[in-house]
């Protein structure tokens, strides 16, 4: 058995850093909201607030620089 429940999270709002120099592609405002949507239309499953900025990271490839959410009751 796990040693703590994973809480579920919908986004209410976020920033992603697109400032990362790594990224070759000029960053249009059609990918931006693609990618907002795509974050505010998934339920998260995550431990904490650190683990749901790291689950959001690892899925988009890009860093946040901040986020709201609300916690969905199971």
């Amino acid at each position: 058995f796990p040693s703590h429940d994973t809480m579920l999270y919908q986004i209410t709002d976020i920033a992603f850093d697109f400032s990362d120099d790594a990224y070759d592609e000029p960053i249009t405002g059609e990918y931006k909201e693609e990618l907002r949507d795509g974050v505010f239309g998934t339920i998260w499953e995550a431990d904490d607030e650190e683990d749901l900025v790291e689950e959001i990271t690892a899925a988009t490839g890009w860093c946040i620089k901040s986020i709201n959410f609300r916690h969905v009751l199971q």
